[in-house]
């Protein structure tokens, strides 16, 4: 289950709305076929297990990330599939959230006479597609806050100087994020300052292009932008509310750009829950944040961060440099967003750290 675990780790960022996951077919000991979501999210893991088994799936124990599917759609159902091929034995990590599936498809092979085992590495299971279970139960995607600071948390020194207080290693760790990302989120400040391309560009990974999204309350996005000039080749979503000019829309949608209108937070900026719901909408599973302060500190004051990702360089850069994180109004301790560690790793100088919401 753990190496189908690693084959499903493979379609993160390219199978949404699908979930990521991987397949593999045992018999007599051996391996008899692989499988993992294509990307576009089809062919399913099961259907590509099958195919390259090269019909020896009779007799075999299918592992399996995620419930087989039970429903028609684009294809037949996966539970059927897995029945016909004569595997004889099905191991599921965790059943499927789905409403069209979620004890369906393991229904369906117990029907058929298929023995169906439940629970084998459920955790990381449910850890690995924890955005296809944030989207269908709480109707919004996993949320990712990246951080990359000095040691005593700072972006840039008192003059805005920044570049760059990570090494190479951690730049490049941070586009494998977003090539495992279904969108990318900025705020305003962050794309006009910085001029993001919001892009992967690692040698292979260059078609896995996320989402681009930009929270722009006043519409502050020039039209000149690479965000926007190059929003035909790569999708990209503005986020706004009620009140801007029409024609500067009009110029935005011209441009390619994808509008999505939400109401006002209490402060009057964008509602970032609407937000999170429209992308959820659009499938995304996803979301990783890469700035800037304020953004992130909305988010983390409305609870709505899953997990934080820091890179920390071995430096310091005092008092008067630019903080990662805008104010966010804790006035106790108990009222301070909590998260538990879940790893560590270094990075050249650098070191990483992976957080999780939780006490």
């Amino acid at each position: 289950m753990l190496a189908a675990l690693a084959l499903a780790g493979r379609g993160l960022g390219r199978v949404a709305p699908n979930p990521a996951v991987g397949c593999i077919l045992v018999k007599d000991g051996r391996v008899v076929g692989r499988g993992w979501t294509q990307p576009g999210g089809r062919p399913h893991a099961e259907t590509e297990a099958l195919r390259r088994s090269r019909g020896q799936a009779a007799g075999s124990t299918a592992y399996v990330t995620l419930e087989p599917c039970s429903h028609h759609g684009q294809t037949a159902p996966c539970a059927e599939a897995l029945a016909e091929a004569g595997v004889s034995r099905v191991v599921v990590a965790v059943e499927d959230p789905d409403p069209r599936v979620s004890g369906r498809g393991i229904a369906h092979l117990r029907d058929r006479g298929v023995r169906v085992d439940l629970g084998l590495c459920a955790e990381e299971a449910r850890l690995l597609n924890a955005g296809f279970f944030s989207r269908i139960g709480d109707s919004r995607p996993e949320v990712t806050v990246k951080l990359a600071t000095s040691q005593d948390g700072r972006i840039a020194t008192h003059t805005g100087h920044s570049q760059w207080i990570t090494g190479p290693l951690s730049r490049r760790h941070a586009h494998l994020l977003r090539a495992q990302a279904d969108a990318v989120l900025v705020g305003s400040q962050t794309a006009v300052l910085d001029n993001p391309r919001l892009d992967v560009r690692l040698p292979g990974l260059e078609p896995a292009a996320p989402l681009r999204v930009v929270v722009d309350g006043r519409l502050r996005l020039p039209l000149t932008h690479d965000l926007v000039a190059r929003a035909v080749q790569v999708p990209t979503l503005l986020v706004t509310h009620d009140g801007n000019p029409s024609e500067r829309l009009t110029a935005y949608a011209e441009a390619g750009v994808e509008v999505l209108m939400v109401g006002k937070d209490e402060f009057g900026h964008c509602s970032l829950p609407e937000a999170l719901a429209g992308l959820a909408g659009r499938g995304v599973n996803r979301l990783l944040v890469e700035g800037g302060g304020h953004l992130a500190a909305a988010l983390l004051r409305s609870g709505l961060v899953d997990r934080l990702v820091w890179y920390r360089a071995p430096l310091i850069i005092g008092g008067d440099g630019v903080p990662a994180l805008a104010s966010f109004g804790v006035d106790r301790l108990d009222e301070a967003p909590r998260f538990r560690q879940s790893s560590r790793q270094r990075l050249g100088r650098d070191v990483l750290d992976l957080f999780r919401f939780g006490a």
